[in-house]
């Protein structure tokens, strides 16, 4: 009897460490996720290097999740106080884990690409925002690049909008204000305008130009836009859902 009571009084005490051990795990992924985001959030650190440690913070929630249900199992068959604990580890990893598996799910059948646009042909041009070095990354060619882009976003097209080319700049101007974007550039006369969008608590920073010319009838005027993230090679779809929800907006102001 002894023996039973020796060997319930150590699967109860391995259970409470395991179950500490968890809760303090899924403590520290959450502390490693919000330092690196925050530090990137404010340019303290590059914004890879925070997706980075979102992604560090993750692992650390596997292993608060191994040591929960560790804790559980070594306290089967014993009143231990710890479940409670082993618990909340669990459930706290849990949620860590499903938020990074459901980013993934999220993006549907997004391609592993970061420029998009509404012209294939010819893309509008940046004339203030610098378009990065390594655009190609990921994709090695143009020709590969239209043609990835064509088979997943083939619904994306220029708009026409029945204003001026003036007006429909200025609103678009008004639109990616409300929005929140930093407009660095915009000409209603030409028809251009370039600003910089920020996506997530990180604030991945996306540029957008628009290039906005008459209608062959002058009655109107077409808009074609393009959003090309800064970092990484795919967007998770942000680019095109950006364009549709943005031209959309144009077209109803």
């Amino acid at each position: 009897m002894a023996l039973q009571d020796s060997d319930i009084a150590k699967r109860v005490g391995r259970a409470r460490r395991l179950a500490r051990w968890s809760l303090a795990a899924a403590v520290a992924a959450l502390v490693v996720a919000g330092t690196g985001l925050t530090l990137a959030r404010y340019d303290v650190i590059a914004k890879l290097a925070g997706f980075s440690a979102l992604l560090g913070g993750g692992l650390v929630a596997l292993l608060a999740l191994v040591l929960g249900l560790g804790s559980l199992f070594s306290g089967r068959g014993a009143a231990a106080p710890s479940r409670r604990t082993a618990w909340i580890g669990i459930a706290v990893a849990l949620l860590y884990v499903g938020f990074l598996g459901s980013r993934p799910l999220a993006a549907g059948d997004a391609p592993a690409i970061h420029d998009v646009t509404t012209d294939l042909a010819s893309p509008p041009q940046f004339e203030v925002l610098p378009l990065r070095a390594d655009n190609l990354v990921g994709v090695g060619t143009l020709e590969n690049w239209r043609r990835i882009h064509e088979r997943a976003y083939a619904d994306l097209g220029p708009v026409t909008i029945p204003r001026p080319v003036a007006a429909v700049t200025a609103d678009a101007a008004r639109l990616a204000e409300q929005a929140g974007w930093k407009v660095a550039k915009v000409d209603p006369a030409r028809g251009h305008l370039e600003a910089t969008a920020s996506v997530s608590y990180i604030r991945f920073n996306d540029d957008v130009v628009l290039r906005i010319v008459p209608t062959q009838d002058g009655k109107g005027s077409r808009v074609d836009m393009r959003s090309v993230s800064r970092v990484g090679v795919g967007d998770l779809g942000v680019n095109a859902r950006r364009i549709r929800e943005f031209l959309a907006a144009l077209a109803a102001a």
